[in-house]
């Protein structure tokens, strides 16, 4: 009988590393594949990304509703509570061998919480990181605790996720799933991006992607206009910008862009890219700016320049390709100059990116394969050696 492996997706970001590995897994003669799909997926306010599931091939086996209509702390705590609900029934009707999930939103967490109770193995990827600006910090560790397989993307992540007590048996090292997305996909050339888009690009183009740093109360809205005042100033340039998750203050943060991009014409938003566009956004632009995880994981992968603004993302493994800024208009032109830099364009032909060279899909269907779950719950805390501690 083959392994009932349950992969579990909330967002659109978190999807297109998903995708690869849900192909492995519905290849594969020793599993069968379930998909859920939850929170963002679901809203039509941020494009109905379940669709693109569907549309890859795979078959939805439940949809857990859990968003709010609010981005308040408040309503965001109310839908993981939701979500743990929902996710409690989902996995008791789909009675999965084990739950695959990935990374550390809010909606992650819930359902890493209904399968902990309900006595599911948990496998959890892209475990040990930082984002020292954002509570995923506190839930990307949570899942950790919870979980008994790791598959992590760097040697790094590897010995956090084992300071934290797992046993390094259980804990592998496969790289990013970003990087992994990127040498399966067929890219758009440069045409077929723009007739996809319905925008042309200009000679300079940047992909602007901005997340509230949720651990920095009412600072949101403060740092999307200094962005925004800094992006004003290129008239020569064409910005394709994306529009922020369900995170708290992220209203505030749509609401900006809206109306930035309603008084410049050199610009354009979107509720989602998906993979392909975005990637492909990723492969013709000059570079990444904003706060976002891809600008550390995938965009050195192009050899494409990363402007990292504030905090969301202090701690994660930095390729050279990466210019770290402070939140402020100023600071955010400086980068930017300097990214165009002939010394800094030249140098990103040597840009090695800390997150491997793909594989991770690979290899994490092999563990999914052939790991023991029999007796795998009751989990031994593994302690460090007196003189690591």
């Amino acid at each position: 009988m083959r392994r009932k492996v349950c992969v579990i997706t909330g967002t659109r970001a978190e999807y297109g590393l998903l995708r690869w590995l849900m192909e492995e897994i519905r290849a594969s003669a020793f599993l069968q594949l379930q998909v859920v799909a939850a929170g963002m997926h679901l809203a039509p306010e941020f494009g109905c990304t379940y669709r693109e599931i569907e549309r890859d091939g795979f078959i939805l086996d439940r949809k857990v509703e859990l968003l709010l209509s609010s981005d308040t702390p408040v309503g965001i705590s109310k839908s993981i509570g939701i979500g743990v609900v929902g996710f409690a029934d989902a996995l008791q009707q789909l009675a999965p061998d084990i739950v695959v999930v990935l990374g550390d939103r809010f909606e992650i967490l819930a359902a890493a919480i209904a399968a902990t109770i309900a006595r599911i193995p948990l496998a959890h990827i892209h475990g040990g990181e930082a984002s020292e600006g954002a509570f995923d910090e506190s839930s990307r560790h949570s899942i950790t605790k919870m979980a008994q397989l790791h598959f992590v993307a760097a040697k790094e992540y590897r010995r956090r996720v084992i300071q934290l007590g797992e046993q390094p048996e259980r804990v592998f090292l496969v790289g990013g799933m970003g990087v992994d997305a990127i040498s399966r996909l067929k890219l758009l050339e440069r045409g077929e991006l723009e007739s996809a888009l319905g925008f042309s690009l200009a000679q300079r183009n940047l992909l602007v992607t901005f997340h509230p740093a949720t651990l920095e109360g009412a600072t949101a809205g403060k740092q999307m206009e200094e962005l925004l005042a800094a992006l004003g100033q290129l008239s020569d340039t064409n910005l394709i910008l994306t529009l922020p998750n369900a995170d708290t203050d992220g209203r505030v943060l749509i609401e900006l862009i809206n109306q930035f991009v309603t008084s410049h014409p050199n610009s354009r938003s979107y509720s989602s890219l998906g993979q392909l566009r975005y990637l492909s956004c990723m492969k013709h632009v000059d570079a990444v700016v904003g706060n976002s995880s891809s600008g550390l994981t995938e965009a050195p992968t192009f050899g494409r320049g990363t402007i990292n603004i504030g905090d969301r993302q202090r701690g994660r493994l930095k390729a050279t390709s990466v210019i770290d800024c402070e939140p402020e208009r100023g600071a955010i032109a400086a980068a930017i100059a300097r990214m165009y830099s002939s010394e800094f364009q030249s140098a990103l032909a040597s840009v090695r990116n800390p997150y491997g060279d793909g594989g991770a899909s690979e290899r994490i269907t092999r563990v999914l394969e052939t790991a023991t779950l029999d007796g795998i719950l009751k989990k031994r805390f593994h302690d460090l050696p007196e003189s690591m501690a």
